[in-house]
């Protein structure tokens, strides 16, 4: 008890000292030890490093889960040690949500069978963004929080330490200088009392002597804070190496953060890589469906008497897949054309957008110029519009007179 009554008095006094000291540098009453510039550099550039490390970090966390109320929950199961509850993303929810849809309205329908296949692309997108975020969380944002909760809290440990040592370095240094002044005073004074009864007369003098016996109490004192100087400047020469090999780690930080970044890149190219692969993949069954309903939407407007409607097909079908003629343009008029390599004007029924450079675009109801040419596919023709040229579906087309 005697020991840790002794031990808290000592605390309490070099915690005094250095309130002390650092009171003092802040009113312009004392001097200050001023770190080396590569020291201070160093310094500097952790602060930075931690700085931007926070913030990439939080919005990496914004850009892989948007919501802030699942980041919120998510936090608060990290925080008690409690596996995070699997659930649906957007996308999966909308891909059930299609799934569905399309069975209430019927698989064998147009419609319902394009919303099923939609829905299960859309859930594929939805593991593909799961596998993005956990594969993120791992190789990137994992590696950031670690030098945050880490390696930069044993920095700042570190340096709270140094700060330290340098106040007590600083009141070590003041102990001195106020010591050796106190010598100096009292050596400028003459010590010999007067004889007889001069002595009773000068009874000023005789306060000044007890002041002079005072100061040189400090002359007592000169040797040990010389002591107490070179005990505090080995201790902040040695916690100041410390803190400057620490702080050359932040090189090896950013080297590592480096690696990181290119995981995080890596999983992006390869999630869009797949949302790609899985959008066309969908827009070309999507596109062989919707290759042959048009033809059906036109006859239906024919009967109605709409010559001006149209239906708009937005992607390009290839050659193999283009419907087969209806039978009301397998007439002469077009067996003449190929016959003869002649020209013909013919009207667009839908709208076309050329797969290639040699192809031509088509918009619903122009009319257009054309002709057949010798060895081309029996499904194409080829057709001008003005300057323009270049092959059509004839599927797309209906002959003028």
């Amino acid at each position: 008890m005697e020991f840790n009554v002794r031990r808290l008095a000592a605390d309490a006094g070099t915690f005094l000292s250095r309130a002390v000291q650092f009171t003092e540098e802040k009113f312009g009453q004392a001097e200050k030890t001023e770190l080396d510039a590569h020291l201070d550099t160093l310094l500097s550039w952790a602060e930075s490093t931690k700085h931007w490390t926070e913030k990439i970090m939080k919005q990496t966390e914004v850009l892989l889960q948007p919501n802030p109320n699942v980041r919120v929950e998510e936090f608060l199961y990290e925080m008690l040690d409690k596996k995070v509850p699997m659930r649906a993303n957007n996308h999966e929810l909308l891909g059930e949500c299609m799934i569905d849809s399309g069975h209430e309205f019927g698989p064998g329908t147009a419609y319902g069978s394009a919303l099923i296949k939609c829905g299960e692309t859309e859930k594929l997108l939805g593991s593909a963004e799961k596998e993005l975020i956990q594969s993120s969380a791992i190789n990137f944002l994992t590696p950031f929080r670690n030098f945050i909760e880490g390696d930069f809290k044993t920095i700042l440990k570190e340096r709270k330490l140094l700060q330290n040592k340098r106040l007590d370095l600083d009141a070590a240094k003041n102990r001195l200088k106020k010591a050796r002044v106190a010598d100096a005073r009292s050596a400028e004074l003459n010590s010999s009392p007067p004889l007889g009864e001069e002595y009773v007369a000068h009874f000023s003098y005789m306060l000044s002597f007890l002041h002079v016996r005072w100061l040189k109490l400090w002359t007592e004192e000169v040797q040990q804070a010389e002591t107490e100087l070179r005990i505090a400047q080995s201790e902040f020469d040695r916690q100041a190496e410390i803190t400057r090999l620490l702080l050359e780690g932040i090189s090896s930080t950013h080297a590592h953060h480096l690696r990181c970044l290119n995981d995080f890149v890596d999983a992006q190219a390869i999630y869009y890589a797949q949302c790609y692969q899985y959008m066309v993949s969908l827009q070309k069954q999507l596109g062989s469906e919707n290759a042959i309903f048009p033809s059906t939407f036109s006859n239906n407007n024919q009967q109605a008497g709409s010559s001006s409607a149209s239906i708009s097909v937005p992607t390009a079908q290839p050659a193999a897949s283009l419907p087969a003629p209806p039978p009301s343009q397998a007439s002469p008029a077009l067996n003449e054309l190929r016959s003869t390599s002649g020209t013909r004007k013919a009207r667009v029924l839908y709208d076309y957008d050329a797969a290639s450079s040699s192809e031509l675009s088509l918009l619903a109801d122009e009319v257009i110029t054309v002709s057949s040419v010798p060895g081309m596919d029996t499904d194409w023709l080829m057709g001008q519009r003005g300057n323009q040229k270049g092959k059509v579906p004839f599927t797309y087309l209906e002959l003028l007179n």
